[in-house]
């Protein structure tokens, strides 16, 4: 018998061998994903205007951006954000949520100076224990599908560590109830199905609003990326995934430089998942006047994003130059 399991024993081995083997030469030589082995082959427009313009113009009392304020934090980022939108000429309103108990009458005014609408809502708490920490108040994004309630039909939302490109209007005539951009990692999970729900299209609908409220508790999903990871279990099989152009997430830039500098004619939205220029330490506040100091630290700490944090920085001067008044003002502000 012994050598009888000796032999089986040594089979067994040699087929894990093999089968090991046989796995490691097929991941080395396989086809990498498209998106990893972007090529610019494709260099049409993402938005065909000819066929856009059979369709009636978005009606401004319509539609809606709206943006999230929790943190002090974030104040600079919001206001930058809002002279970009500016910029980009959308026709849509401009509206703030914040958290009353959580911000500042400085942070509100700051965030403010370049035409937010500011919202108070109330904070939605995670339903269950293990959300990210810097998660713990994105639950209450869910508000948005409110917005039927002060007569919204449309909005677009986007997280206030982004940068508007150019103008992304077109997006207010999708006739679907929900769409975002697929989610990018720089780790093996790379390029996913799952959105991101830094920037996402969506129709209000109260009652809908009221259904998710009523399972954030009692779904399954990991609870880490809070909000993210409910809505993309609600929404996975119906959202529209749309282009990367308009949640142009640093981590494509991390991931596949090419794809990332073949955005660039495209991006709407510029989103700053990887490097936050204007926070410091574990998510702290950065004063308004160590902006461009704590920045340059920022792009010399992570150079891969320097000269999106350059971009960053330079539209935040521009910000700074536009509402320079109103900025001081708000600054000199104690609650």
């Amino acid at each position: 018998m012994a050598p009888r399991r000796r032999l089986l024993t040594y089979g067994f081995i040699a087929v894990s061998v093999f089968l090991n083997l046989y796995f490691c030469y097929s991941a080395l030589t396989s086809w990498p994903t498209p998106l990893d082995n972007y090529q610019p082959l494709n260099t049409h427009p993402i938005v065909d205007e000819t066929a856009l313009s059979v369709f009636k113009p978005p009606n401004s009392q319509d539609n809606a951006v709206v943006t999230g304020l929790y943190t002090d934090a974030f104040a600079s980022a919001v206001a930058t954000l809002g002279h970009t939108l500016n910029v980009a000429n959308s026709s849509a309103a401009r509206l703030l949520f914040y958290l009353p108990d959580k911000i500042s009458k400085r942070a509100l005014c700051i965030a403010t100076v370049s035409g937010w609408e500011p919202i108070p809502i109330e904070r939605i708490a995670p339903p269950f224990k293990g959300v990210g920490r810097h998660f713990l108040d994105q639950y209450s994004k869910l508000h948005l599908w409110t917005l039927d309630q002060r007569g919204y039909k449309s909005v677009l939302y986007i997280d206030a560590d982004a940068l508007v490109r150019r103008n992304f209007d077109e997006l207010f005539r999708l006739p679907h109830t929900f769409g975002a951009v697929p989610d990018v990692y720089t780790t093996a999970q790379g390029y996913t199905t799952a959105f991101n729900a830094g920037v996402m299209f969506l129709r209000p609908d109260s009652e809908l609003f009221n259904d998710m409220v009523a399972k954030i508790a009692t779904a399954r999903y990991p609870a880490e990326q809070a909000e993210q990871a409910f809505l993309n279990l609600y929404f996975g099989a119906e959202a529209v995934r749309l282009p990367y152009a308009y949640n142009a997430n640093l981590a494509i830039k991390g991931r596949t430089p090419a794809l990332w500098d073949a955005l660039q004619d495209e991006m709407r939205i510029m989103h700053f998942t990887m490097a936050k220029p204007f926070l410091q330490g574990d998510y702290a506040e950065v004063p308004l006047n160590q902006l461009e100091r704590n920045a340059e630290k920022v792009a010399r700490k992570k150079s891969t994003y320097k000269r999106e944090i350059v971009e960053w920085l330079e539209a935040w001067h521009e910000t700074r130059r536009v509402y320079r008044s109103k900025i001081d003002r708000c600054d000199a502000l104690r609650d």
